[in-house]
């Protein structure tokens, strides 16, 4: 059997542009001569939906949209994924088998996540239909549990629609998950997958087509808009690709920058670069996504600035195409401790007059944006967002947190990653002591533990949700961890005036950690 597997960068809430596309590929050579045509989960409207989904006005416009799809499928079969009104039963989250002008069958997803659970109701999950001599078990990635216990009877092939949200460990877990279905079923597997970014929500493609012995016999690439005719009795094998986390990591953030820009209608971006190693690698990122003509940024050294700070920001600017200018503030940190040494009464300068010069760098940012209609982007990192490092209202504005998924030691990873056919990010930037540069000699150091400590400590913190004495029993200091975890804990206030955040952690601050202000 044929079978077409399309993954495809969705417009949410948009089922009209995501018709056309569909149409499109349905009328395409390879789509016409296999049996079968299978999009990902969601493909008519996209996802996440949140509280649009809710709105009869959408689900009307995705039924025309999908009446409009099985008036144009004679002789023809295929799967497209949207939310669906279910007659006693309610809206669900919907992948429809649609045959020679008619609804087959109609999927709907059991297994919800927390955020689909207040948008859809619980599904049946798996079904299996006949389709010529296969018995198809056709489901969502997350339903597919139910194969390996037994709950559905045995398919010939299975057929996944996924549209997962991508976290650096979620290819691998996917991977592990369809190789163990295929030798406990002793059954062929596709699975299509969507790609591209929504907000902060990134999906990395990578579908893939198994045989029944684990083999792989297709597989897409990965952050990429990709289809490909795959014969499911095919003998030849192809090469199982399996990148590394740290390139997964680099092309999901370039391409959630791309989207975020493309699908918001924005052209142009603008950042502080500081000659330091998140600014650099943040402004990497954003070349390589909208391209260095579109990128801009402000060198804004004040009395405590190294000269190579400036030196490593030009450097780098050089390096990538990219356009700048200097714009020192001494004058302005002046004018603002003048301005307000009579409310200050004599009092000595401390993190204060730190945070007014982070403040009018970020009013220094912005105002660019304003007048070029560039959107500004954050460089906090995750480590600095665990531990409130970071000044609101100052390096802490912006309209996307491009690393702010990453911690410290993994922001040094990706940069190792971009540098490894040339320099781009210069090697001093990576080598010398990261500095917030807002006092004579400040160092990170200064007022944080070593990110190598640090960033084990978040790690089985946050991602593992190990308590205090958990951690402790790794070989980690008591006082030095709930040291880490009482700063975690303060500044959640902060982290939620954030600009929204790429995702590609498993647990990222907002999106899966939530946790009380007090």
């Amino acid at each position: 059997m044929k079978i077409h597997v399309v993954q495809h960068d969705v417009w949410t809430n948009r089922p009209e542009e995501n018709l056309e596309w569909i149409k499109a590929e349905l009328d395409s050579a390879a789509s016409r001569e296999a049996l079968l045509t299978v999009f990902p989960a969601c493909t008519l409207c996209g996802a996440p939906l949140f509280a649009s989904a809710g709105y009869t006005d959408l689900q009307k416009r995705a039924q025309a949209a999908l009446q409009e799809l099985v008036a144009l499928s004679e002789h023809r079969a295929f799967l497209v994924g949207l939310p669906l009104q279910i007659q006693d039963k309610g809206l669900c989250n919907a992948v429809v088998f649609v045959q020679n002008c008619a609804i087959r069958a109609i999927v709907t997803k059991k297994y919800l996540a927390t955020d689909e659970q207040r948008c859809f109701v619980r599904g049946e999950g798996v079904q299996v239909v006949q389709f010529h001599d296969q018995r198809i078990a056709i489901g969502f990635y997350e339903d597919l549990k139910e194969l390996s216990r037994g709950h559905v009877e045995q398919p010939d092939l299975v057929v996944c629609c996924g549209c997962n949200v991508f976290d650096y460990q979620k290819p691998y877990r996917t991977r592990y998950r369809m190789t163990k279905i295929v030798e406990s079923l002793n059954a062929g597997l596709v699975y299509a997958n969507r790609t591209g970014g929504e907000g902060p929500y990134l999906y990395a493609g990578g579908s893939l087509a198994m045989n029944a012995a684990g083999g792989v016999l297709m597989q897409l690439p990965y952050f990429e808009e990709a289809c490909q005719t795959v014969d499911m009795q095919q003998i030849e094998e192809v090469e199982d690709e399996k990148p590394e986390a740290v390139e997964l990591v680099y092309k999901a953030l370039v391409c959630g920058v791309r989207d975020y820009f493309r699908k918001n209608g924005i052209r142009r971006a603008v950042l502080g670069l500081s000659g330091g190693v998140d600014s650099a690698i943040v402004a990497t990122l954003a070349v390589d996504a909208i391209g260095a003509e579109n990128v801009h940024g402000l060198l804004m050294p004040s009395q405590y600035s190294s000269d190579h700070s400036v030196r490593d920001a030009e450097e780098l600017a050089l390096n990538l195409g990219m356009s700048y200018h200097i714009v020192p503030i001494r004058d302005m940190f002046d004018t603002f401790r003048r301005s307000l040494a009579p409310v200050f009464d004599g009092r000595q300068e401390d993190v204060t007059e730190e945070n007014l010069q982070a403040r009018i760098r970020g009013t220094l940012v912005m105002a660019y944006a304003n007048k070029f209609g560039a959107m500004a982007l954050n460089t906090t990192n995750r480590s600095e967002a665990a531990m409130g490092y970071g000044t609101l209202y100052g390096d802490s504005c912006g309209g996307l947190a491009v690393i702010g998924d990453l911690y410290k030691t993994e922001v040094y990873q990706v940069c190792e990653y971009i540098n490894r056919e040339r320099i781009r990010i210069p090697e001093n930037t990576l080598t010398k002591a990261p500095s917030a540069e807002l006092r004579p000699g400040q160092k990170d150091s200064d007022s944080l533990h070593d990110y190598s400590v640090l960033d084990a400590v978040l790690g089985l913190y946050l991602d593992e949700s190990m308590s205090e004495d958990e951690i402790v029993e790794e070989g980690f200091d008591r006082d030095l961890v709930r040291g880490i975890i009482r700063k975690v804990a303060q500044n959640e206030w902060k982290r939620l005036q954030f600009a929204p955040q790429l995702k590609v952690s498993p647990v990222s601050f907002g999106l899966d950690r939530r946790w009380p202000i007090s």
